[in-house]
Parts: structure tokens; C-alpha cells; sequence
């Protein structure tokens, strides 16, 4: 392969081709995370989460609507992302430990909302639940059951995840988001 087009392929692999912080030799450059830059070593500029939680449906879901926050909070836009389901009435599951602080219908949809400590809260809709608020849920125990309607004959739920006041993006939590740097191996190519 000719180095621009293997340079153009490389620039399209995604992030999480590699495991945060290891090389991928590819010819004549290697593909490193954010995180292994000297940048994100040394605190040079906000450290970016890393991911740790898991995914609330299983096997691992296809995303069918990402998240796009609206510029101002009182417009339009999608405050979540909807994860596809294999079907309706799978168990969906608490991506991180936390609390139960809401459980009920909101304008039409039953939620389930799971406070995680530190300001952040995910949002689960339309899912059925028996739990309580108050109730304790460890990291993948199913919080309620997957209801139809959503993405309407598609299978999905709603996820949504705020920080305090501010809706961020849930993914950010179970996939490496962070920029690949392309750097030069050491050596004549």
C-alpha cells in the first residue's frame, strides 16, 4: 500500500481499534490514544473520562440516534442517545452502582433514573421497573424491563446521562471518544 493512501486509512480507523494507551504498528507511523501523549500524561489541558462503565443492554447495542445537545437548553435536540435492542422486553441494566432516585412516567413513557454519585444521573426510557426509589443497584443489574415504542417497530431505549445540570454523552462512559494521534515510528521508514 502507498504511504498517503495507508496514511488515510489510518486516519479513519476509530479510537477504539486499540486499548487506551497502547501502539498499533501500521507501516511506516504508529496509531497512539489521547491518553498515551505526552499531553495527557503530563495534565497539559482537562483529562478526558475514561470509560468504565458498561453497556445497559446486552450483547453490545448499535447506537440508532446519537447524542446531539441543542446549542441553549430550552431547544431542540437529542439530550441521549437510543441504543437498538435485540427485542422488546429485554432486561436493561444499571451501567454503573449507584441509587434509584426516580422511577415513573414522564408525558407518556415510564423512566427509570439512576443517581451515580458525583453528579451524574443516567436516564432509562421506556423501561418498566419494580424497583423503589432508594433502592441500591450494583453495576449490571437489571433496573426494569425494555418496553416497545420508542424508535417505533425498532427495539430501543433511550439513555440519557447528565452531570449535575448538563447533559453529556452517554457513550463517553463505555467508549474511548478521545482523538487518535498519528505519531512517526522512530527509525527510516
Amino acid at each position: 500500500m502507498k504511504a498517503p493512501a495507508l496514511l488515510a486509512a489510518l486516519l479513519l480507523l476509530p479510537a477504539s481499534v486499540a486499548p487506551s494507551g497502547e501502539a498499533v504498528s501500521a507501516g511506516p507511523v504508529a496509531l497512539k490514544t489521547a491518553a498515551s501523549s505526552p499531553a495527557a500524561t503530563t495534565g497539559a489541558g482537562p483529562a478526558a473520562p475514561r470509560p468504565s462503565w458498561d453497556w445497559p443492554l446486552f450483547p453490545r447495542p448499535e447506537v440508532l440516534r446519537a447524542f446531539d445537545p441543542p446549542d441553549r437548553p430550552w431547544m431542540s435536540g437529542h439530550r441521549g442517545v437510543d441504543l437498538g435492542a435485540t427485542h422488546d422486553g429485554v432486561p436493561v441494566t444499571s451501567p454503573e452502582a449507584g441509587t434509584v432516585s426516580f422511577v415513573g412516567v414522564v408525558v407518556d413513557r415510564p423512566v427509570i433514573t439512576i443517581d451515580h454519585g458525583n453528579g451524574l444521573r443516567s436516564s432509562f426510557e421506556p423501561v418498566e421497573s419494580d424497583l423503589a426509589a432508594g433502592t441500591v443497584v450494583a453495576k449490571g443489574y437489571a433496573i426494569g424491563t425494555l418496553l416497545p415504542g420508542h424508535c417505533g417497530s425498532l427495539a430501543c431505549v433511550h439513555w440519557g446521562v447528565r452531570r449535575g445540570d448538563e447533559y453529556v454523552n452517554p457513550l463517553e462512559f463505555v467508549v474511548d471518544l478521545r482523538p487518535s494521534i498519528l505519531l512517526p515510528l522512530t527509525g527510516p521508514p
